[in-house]
C-alpha cells in the first residue's frame, strides 16, 4: 500500500509511469549521491582557489584542460574493453578512494601547499566526468520521450544532493576541518556504488528494449579515440560542442569575479568555505523546485528549445546589470540565477539532445564534449578575460563582453532546439 501510494505521488509530481518508478527512484538516489559527494567537497576546492590566487588559478585552467583531454582516450578504452556493469561502479570506487587519499594529505597545513594545485585540477576534471558518465548511462536506459518527462525529476535527485552536500559541509567543517569534509564526500560515493549496481540490475532485467545482451553483458568495442571523429563529422554534435563552449565562457567570467569579491570580503579561510557552501545550497534549493515541477512540463509542452534559451537570455540581462552596477550583491543574484537555471533547465536539456544519437556517441562523443570541450572553453575564456583585464579593460567592459557571449549562447541554443525537434532518434537494438 505504501509503495503504491509513493508511486502515485511520484506520478502526480513528475509524470512518472508506474513501471518507470523503480528506475527513476534508483537514478534519483544515484545522482543524489554523486552530486552530494561532489558538492560536499566543492567548497574546499574554492577555498584552495583563494589560497592559490586568481593568477595561479587562471594558469591551472590550462592544466585542467590538458588533463581533461587525456582522460578521454582512457575512458574510451574502458568503454571498448569492459562491460558497463564492471567499469561504471569501479569509477565511483576510484573517486571514493581518491577523496580519502586527498583528505589524508590535507590533514596538515603543509598538505595544502604540496597538493593544493593537484586537488584543484583533479576535482575540476572529476566533476564533469562523473556527471557525464551518469547521464550517458541514463540515455541508454530511457528513450527520447521518457527523457523529456523524466530527466527533470532525475536531475532533481542530483540537485537535492548538491543541496545536502554543502549544507553538511557548512555545519561540520568547523568541527572536522576541510580534511574531514573530503572523507564525508567519500562516504557519498560509497553509497553511489550500491545505487549504480541497483540501476544496472533494473536495466539488465528489461531485455525487451535493450536486447538479450543487455547492459553489462558485452563491451562496447570500437576505437577509444572515436569521440573526436564522431563530433567532427556531425554538425549536430558540433553545435552541442559550441553550446558547451559558450556556456563555459559565461560561467568562467562570473567565476573569477566571485573569487575576487569573496577573497576581498572574507579573510578567514574556513569562513570562505562557509560562504561558498551557502551559495551552493541557495542555488540548489531554487533548482530542485524547478526540476520537480517545471522542467519536465516545459520540455513536454514547449520543447527543448525553451529550456536551452531561457537562461542565456536571462544572462544577457544579468551581465548588462553587472556593467551598470558592479557590486557583490548584483553578482550574487546573477551567479545564483545562472547556476540554478543551469541545473534546472540547461543541464537536463543538454542530456535530452543526446537522446537522438547512437550508443557510441552517447558515451564517447558525449564525454569528449562534456569534459575537454567544456574545460577548453574554461581555459580559453580565462585567458581572454585575464588578457583583457591586463590590457586595462574595466569590469564594466568585461561584463558587456559577457552579455555578447550570452547572446551568442542564446542563438546557438535556439538552433540546437530546432535541430533536435527535426532529428529522428536512433533505432534501438
Amino acid at each position: 500500500m505504501k509503495r503504491g501510494t509513493g508511486r502515485g505521488l511520484l506520478g502526480r509530481v513528475a509524470q512518472v509511469e508506474p513501471a518507470e518508478a523503480p528506475a527513476v527512484v534508483a537514478a534519483f538516489l544515484l545522482f543524489f549521491c554523486v552530486l552530494g559527494g561532489y558538492f560536499a567537497v566543492r567548497p574546499v576546492r574554492e577555498t584552495v582557489g583563494t589560497i592559490l590566487g586568481r593568477e595561479r588559478v587562471t594558469d591551472l585552467y590550462l592544466v585542467t584542460w590538458v588533463a581533461s583531454i587525456l582522460i578521454v582516450p582512457a575512458y574510451g578504452w574502458l568503454c571498448t574493453r569492459f562491460r558497463r556493469s564492471a567499469f561504471l561502479p569501479l569509477i565511483y570506487g576510484f573517486v571514493m578512494l581518491s577523496l580519502v587519499a586527498v583528505g589524508l594529505a590535507f590533514s596538515t597545513e603543509a598538505g595544502y601547499l604540496a597538493f593544493g594545485e593537484f586537488f584543484y585540477v583533479w576535482i575540476s576534471v572529476l566533476n564533469l566526468f562523473i556527471v557525464s558518465v551518469f547521464w550517458s548511462f541514463l540515455l541508454e536506459l530511457f528513450d527520447t520521450g521518457q527523457t523529456h518527462r523524466l530527466f527533470g525529476v532525475i536531475a532533481a535527485g542530483g540537485t537535492t544532493g548538491a543541496l545536502v552536500g554543502p549544507l553538511l559541509t557548512d555545519l561540520t567543517v568547523g568541527h572536522i576541518g576541510n580534511s574531514g569534509v573530503l572523507f564525508l564526500g567519500a562516504a557519498f560515493f560509497a553509497v553511489a556504488i550500491a545505487c549504480q549496481r541497483r540501476l544496472l540490475a533494473i536495466w539488465s532485467s528489461a531485455p525487451a528494449r535493450h536486447g538479450a545482451a543487455a547492459v553489462g553483458e558485452r563491451a562496447m568495442g570500437g576505437n577509444p579515440f572515436a569521440g573526436f571523429s564522431l563530433v567532427l563529422k556531425s554538425p549536430y554534435l558540433l553545435g552541442i560542442a559550441l553550446f558547451v563552449v559558450l556556456l563555459a565562457s559565461v560561467n568562467t567570467f562570473l567565476y573569477f569575479e566571485q573569487l575576487r569579491l569573496v577573497t576581498e570580503t572574507f579573510p578567514d579561510i574556513e569562513e570562505r568555505t562557509r560562504v561558498f557552501s551557502r551559495l551552493d545550497y541557495i542555488v540548489q534549493s531554487l533548482a530542485v523546485v524547478s526540476q520537480l515541477f517545471i522542467t519536465g512540463r516545459v520540455a513536454s509542452r514547449l520543447g527543448v528549445m525553451v529550456l536551452l534559451t531561457v537562461i542565456p537570455v536571462a544572462m544577457v540581462a544579468g551581465f548588462t546589470a553587472l556593467a551598470l552596477f558592479n557590486s557583490f550583491a548584483v553578482l550574487a543574484v546573477v551567479f545564483v540565477a545562472r547556476r540554478a537555471g543551469e541545473y534546472a533547465f540547461i543541464r537536463p536539456a543538454r542530456e535530452m539532445l543526446f537522446s537522438r544519437v547512437d550508443t557510441e556517441s552517447k558515451y564517447k562523443a558525449k564525454n569528449l564534449i562534456d569534459v575537454p570541450v567544456y574545460r577548453g572553453g574554461d581555459a580559453l575564456s580565462a585567458q581572454v578575460k585575464g588578457a583583457l583585464e591586463g590590457g586595462g579593460l574595466s569590469a564594466s567592459g568585461v561584463a558587456l563582453l559577457g552579455a555578447v557571449l550570452a547572446g551568442a549562447w542564446a542563438l546557438n541554443g535556439w538552433w540546437l532546439g530546432r535541430r533536435a525537434e527535426r532529428q529522428a532518434p536512433p533505432a534501438s537494438g
